[in-house]
């Protein structure tokens, strides 16, 4: 069997199973969309890296009837189609344009009446594609904040709380806006677990926690002093008395676990999927996999994992959460006595500020690596995976896949040596 092939063969399943545009399809024949209010309109709301196929889906279902249709995007996923404006914004680090579209969202939002029917299409990405921040803050200050988050080394779940409490949009923001208009939501999740409220910062569900509840996250890991002013003066006001948040209709039709499934149903081998829930420090999670390499039966089989690792950075390199596991597995496996090939992608087809969507690695990565010029320890170090892998051909390359459902991983086991 050719493994790098095979790879590359249940990474694409993977991506498949989470196509958002067959997932949202599927969701809307089960139960259909209500109908419109007399004078009533459709508003459509599409944030996130699946925003564009989310978006034209429901189009296809809202024929007949007026419809008012914004998509905010990556700018790799960005494109335009017909009945919707489509405006492109930075991820990972919001950009101007994703705080001109935060503000083109909360205006579309506030227009809406109560005959009206809101439908959100959220999907991984949201959060930094549309900032819209709080009163007193500036999108630089939103920046500052976010950099420092990912540099730190915050869990994705974290990372929503807090930028939930300096948003207008996040944390049920959607919902306080578009009131009284009711709103239905259809979420694509890309967060280990699913929990609504951390899917791009949850946008139509309550917030993950309060100012205070970010205010210790931020002191905990000693980030509070280097945060700018402005931000440290608004986790330390006390919040206004808000009214109840609207209700809404929330419906959760794609995750990281079913892509999991897919790999499994795939494989051409004896498959299992040995976690859903590869979270954590990327050094903890390679420990995880390479444990799991070392203790399973002799045959050929495919282990199967998934989930979303964090990376704290004490270098100047270059990579992502994906490049650094693979790496980091491809320096512990060279003596594991059987045949063996590592994949670690985002399912969104790309991994940190890189092209790549992560490594595929095997038993010889180390030595293309030092036959390339490279020091494969050093680059460790540095926290330069993008390198070391791009010397050794390992890079994990696909383009933008147009859905986001976190990161799987697929390790492909021969049969042991006799």
């Amino acid at each position: 069997m050719d493994m790098r092939a095979e790879a590359t063969r249940l990474f694409q399943a993977a991506v498949q199973a989470a196509d958002p545009a067959g997932a949202l399809k599927r969701a809307i024949l089960a139960s259909p969309l209500e109908a419109l209010s007399p004078g009533g309109g459709w508003i459509v709301i599409a944030v996130g890296k699946a925003a564009v196929p989310m978006a034209e889906e429901v189009l296809r279902h809202l024929k007949g009837a007026p419809a008012r249709a914004l998509v905010v995007t990556n700018y790799e996923n960005a494109r335009p189609f017909a009945g919707a404006e489509v405006i492109a914004s930075g991820h990972p680090v919001p950009d101007e344009n994703g705080a001109k579209a935060g503000v083109a969202v909360a205006e579309l939002l506030e227009s809406a009446t109560a005959a009206d029917r809101v439908v959100a299409l959220i999907s991984g990405g949201g959060s930094a594609l549309l900032p819209a921040p709080a009163a007193g803050l500036t999108l630089s200050d939103k920046a500052a904040v976010n950099r420092l988050l990912l540099a730190y080394g915050y869990e994705i779940t974290e990372i929503n709380l807090i930028r939930q409490q300096l948003s207008r949009l996040k944390g049920g923001g959607m919902l306080r806006l578009a009131d009284p208009a009711p709103v239905e939501a259809f979420i694509l999740s890309d967060v280990v677990g699913d929990d609504l409220r951390a899917i791009a910062s949850g946008p139509t569900v309550a917030p993950l926690g309060s100012r205070a509840d970010a205010r210790r996250l931020l002191e905990e890991r000693g980030v509070w002093a280097e945060l700018p002013a402005a931000v440290r003066a608004h986790l330390e006001a006390q919040a206004g008395g808000e009214s109840p948040l609207p209700p809404a209709r929330n419906r959760l039709i794609g995750s990281n676990r079913m892509s999991l499934e897919a790999i499994r149903d795939t494989c051409s081998s004896r498959a299992e999927i040995i976690s859903d829930r590869l979270t954590g420090d990327v050094g903890d999670a390679a420990a995880e996999v390479i444990a799991a390499a070392r203790r399973a039966p002799p045959g050929a089989s495919c282990l199967i994992f998934g989930g979303e690792t964090t990376v704290t950075l004490k270098g100047n390199g270059l990579g992502g959460r994906n490049q650094e596991l693979a790496l980091r597995v491809a320096l512990a496996l060279p003596d594991l006595g059987r045949d063996w090939l590592f994949l670690s992608g985002g399912t969104d087809g790309r991994d940190g500020p890189t092209e790549a969507a992560g490594g595929i690695v095997d038993a010889g990565t180390q030595g293309r690596i030092v036959a390339a010029g490279g020091d494969p320890q050093a680059l460790l170090a540095e926290n330069d995976s993008y390198r070391a892998l791009s010397l050794a051909g390992d890079l994990l390359v696909t383009g933008a896949t147009g859905t986001n459902v976190a990161d799987v991983q697929i390790l492909l086991l021969g049969p042991k040596a006799q």
